[in-house]
């Protein structure tokens, strides 16, 4: 979420907005930004990224004013279709904002049966002229339900016109009657004087009855067409930069050859011929082949040995240590996504309270002498920025007894790399790993903690500037360069360094350095402070010690940690309830008819379970998740539980009447206790796949270049010089085998295709009838299936 601008003016005096951005999936908010007060231009500059848990048919952005009641008002909004969404993948683009009104706010689906049935005439003579009954009908009000069943069956009747008077009868001609159709509108009951709310509509032509006297099916419920035209006004714009990926993923057996060739990429001499490395050579950026490599590695615990191997053929090709890893290569994008993966937990337990101080205590720390605000002192804010930054780089250089495994093997392979290359110059085995912890890790969760997860959203002005001061100096305090005051464009941080111009400093690093890129490190100690991985608002409902009662629904602060899950009244209370981790024996979701609530699940406990409802959908995915990965080698964890709760003397599932009776439904199960990668090696091999296939033209076009350098001994070709081939023979070979897996999984991805689409009905409750994307995929099967005949 990049940022709005020309927003409407307010009208009143300052003509200023308070702002903040939602995300939607459909009308569901998932995510909301910070507010921006007092501009027509706000600056959000927000990340979210979720994994869109249920079906959905548009994305939607909505830009709303809070005045000065905290009453919030919406501006406009920006819908996407998710047909549309590849359109604007991964690139900016300035969205105008769009009127927001309650007729075009819809969504669902509605199930609907018609039935026509045929009354001849007494003379048996043929009608030209017809009436119909066109009264409204209506159904009973369901109550607290966004699944209503109704079950009513309403008669419209199309007779002769003889005896009919009334305005709610009118004449047509007979031919007209495929013309006639039924409409239906669902709304929300109120009891406010404001009066119903509309939820949607849809009309069904009478003319699909033609074939059939009885027809049933789903549909989309549909904006209603009032004639009105949309206002003319500007709203403004919205910059955004989506990136939505889809994958349909096979069973494991049907990835095998590719999968295999991408884990022996470690084994294959050279490095550059291997499946893995090619991947990132015809990737248009290293980024988006490195994402799902490391995944996949990581998952079958082959990371570092590929990462060694990358890493030590980029330094023997290195020239100055002064450049070790400085570019954008595949080894330096791949141990920062490792970096990203593996460390994000390290991160938190090490910077979170030190940033939180920094966010809370909002202490002066300009040291700009253009930039210092009337009635502060310059030493006052140095000093003030000293200890912020003395804090920081203690807590970094004593963590690293803490730092996980996996990124001290890859320190230990850049280490040593490093030094057999430069073998002269001795802080080189020092620099090749400070390139990454200090200036790739830790200096980026300092500048901006909101895209590490250390804070809920961007800081304001004042702190953002701190923390870049901040990791300013920590990033030149971990370089360990030789003349660091030089270092800095501007003279007063040249100043301010002198601080730190100390050896006790360079010495702190060399020791952090040496312990996290050891190979015979010590055994990390046993985590004394638990380690926070989530916490919000969310309802519970009371837990029911007592045996009789009502028990309500209340707002509370919940806390997860390594250790235990609490919730209290406002966040930093004492807790009014603690659940040991080792007492969770299963994290299920919760039937919406428990307690006509959505976004409910359950926190099964040996003697009870805790009723929790998620602001929303996604909210709701990331809370089970999280439980569930924390709790997952508790040894008396449940297989069997009960989907709905117990209610009234019996569960409302499977109808047993004591409250401990087993339970009726499989455990989910099969999620990694590792917190940290929690990963699906099939889907990341599709997603490799699919970068394979999309770039087909480039494997085809190194497939040339291999030939070239194999043929011809001279210059090498223009046109192939974008690809680095250390051996022709070894890479052309590994090509095929590559080119060859993709070619066999286009065809599965083919075949799949050709029979969801034979079995797939359009107007069945997965696809319901106004579904424009299925259209499009009916329309495109149709012209395959046309084409292969």
């Amino acid at each position: 979420l990049g940022e709005a601008k020309n927003l409407p003016s307010y009208p009143g005096p300052t003509k200023m907005r308070d702002c903040y951005c939602t995300v939607n999936l459909d009308q569901e908010e998932v995510f909301r930004t910070k507010i921006v007060e007092k501009s027509l231009c706000p600056f959000y500059g927000e990340d979210f990224y979720c994994e869109i848990p249920r079906s959905f048919r548009h994305l939607s952005f909505y830009i709303f004013d809070r005045d000065v009641f905290r009453r919030d008002s919406i501006i406009g909004k920006v819908a996407i279709r998710k047909e549309d969404l590849q359109k604007y993948h991964n690139r900016d683009t300035w969205f105008q904002l769009q009127h927001v009104d309650a007729d075009s706010e819809v969504q669902g689906k509605v199930h609907l049966e018609l039935r026509l049935s045929e009354v001849i005439t007494d003379t048996g003579t043929v009608c030209h002229k017809l009436a119909t009954r066109s009264e409204a009908k209506k159904t009973k009000v369901k109550k607290k339900t966004n699944n209503p069943q109704f079950d009513e069956v309403f008669y419209f009747e199309v007779n002769r016109p003889c005896s009919y008077s009334k305005k709610s009868h009118f004449d047509f001609e007979e031919e007209d009657v495929d013309k006639l159709e039924i409409r239906v509108d669902l709304w929300n009951a109120s009891n406010l004087k404001f009066g119903d709310e509309f939820l949607g509509e849809l009309r069904i032509p009478l003319k699909v009855l033609r074939q059939s006297s009885c027809y049933e099916a789903w549909y989309f419920l549909q904006p209603r067409d009032n004639g009105k035209s949309p206002k003319p006004d500007d709203l403004g714009s919205l910059r955004l930069n989506v990136v939505y990926t889809e994958d349909h993923v096979f069973s494991s057996d049907y990835y095998s050859p590719l999968r295999d060739l991408l884990l022996k990429s470690a084994d294959v001499e050279p490095v550059s011929a291997s499946a893995a490395h090619i991947l990132g050579e015809v990737c248009r950026e290293k980024q988006e082949a490195a994402v799902p490599l490391v995944r996949l590695l990581l998952h079958y615990g082959r990371v570092v040995p590929f990462i060694s191997a990358i890493a030590s053929a980029e330094v023997k090709r290195t020239q100055d240590p002064n450049t070790i890893f400085r570019g954008n290569s595949l080894a330096s994008k791949c141990i920062d996504e490792t970096m990203k993966l593996a460390g994000m937990h390290y991160l938190q337990v090490t910077l979170k309270p030190a940033i939180e101080e920094v966010c809370q205590s909002h202490r002066p720390c300009e040291i700009d002498p253009v930039k210092l605000k009337d009635g502060e002192s310059l030493e006052n804010n140095m000093e003030n920025l000293r200890q912020y930054v003395d804090r920081i780089f203690t807590v970094i250089t004593k963590s690293g007894v803490s730092c996980p495994t996996v990124m001290c093997d890859i320190f230990f392979s850049l280490r040593e790399a490093a030094a057999k290359r430069f073998q002269d110059d001795l802080d080189v085995r020092y620099t090749a790993v400070s390139s990454f912890i200090f200036l790739r890790f830790f200096a980026p969760a300092i500048l901006s903690p909101n895209l590490f997860q250390l804070t809920l959203h961007h800081t304001d002005p004042q702190t953002s500037r701190t923390l870049t001061l901040i990791s300013k100096t920590i990033q030149t305090l971990g370089s360990l360069s030789k003349s660091k005051s030089a270092s800095f464009k501007e003279s007063y941080m040249a100043t301010f360094y002198e601080f730190f111009n100390e050896q006790k400093y360079a010495d702190a690093v060399k020791n952090f350095l040496d312990l996290i890129s050891s190979s015979g490190r010590r055994d990390p100690r046993s985590i004394e402070q638990p380690i926070l991985l989530k916490e919000g608002f969310m309802i519970k409902r009371a837990q029911g010690r007592k045996r009789f009662g009502m028990k309500n629904f209340k707002k509370r602060w919940f806390r997860l940690t390594n250790h235990e899950f609490t919730y209290q009244k406002s966040k930093g209370d004492q807790p009014l309830c603690c659940i040991p981790i080792e007492n969770i024996l299963a994290v299920e979701r919760l039937e919406e008819e428990s307690f006509r609530m959505k976004n409910m699940f359950q926190v099964i406990q040996p003697e009870r379970a805790l009723y929790i409802q998620a602001n929303n959908c996604v909210e709701a995915r990331d809370w089970i998740d999280v439980l569930t990965k924390v709790s997952q080698r508790n040894q008396q964890r449940l297989s069997v539980y009960h989907p709905s709760a117990y209610l009234n003397g019996h569960w409302l599932c499977c109808r047993a009447s004591s409250d401990t009776a087993t339970g009726c439904s499989p455990c989910t199960g099969g999620l990694p206790a590792n917190i940290q990668l929690d990963i699906d090696g099939d889907r990341e091999t599709e997603r490799i796949y699919s970068l394979f296939s999309s770039y087909m033209g480039k494997l085809e076009k190194m497939q040339e270049a291999c030939g070239s350098k194999s043929v011809y001994d001279g210059p090498e070709q223009e046109e192939y010089s974008t690809f680095l081939i250390d051996d022709p023979q070894e890479t052309y070979k590994t090509l095929k085998q590559v080119i060859t897996s993709v070619v066999a999984l286009e065809k599965d991805h083919a075949q799949h295709r050709r029979d969801k689409f034979k079995k797939t009905r359009y107007g069945s409750q997965e696809h319901p009838i106004g579904d424009k994307s299925f259209q499009n995929y009916i329309r495109q099967q149709s012209e395959v299936s046309t084409h292969s005949m």
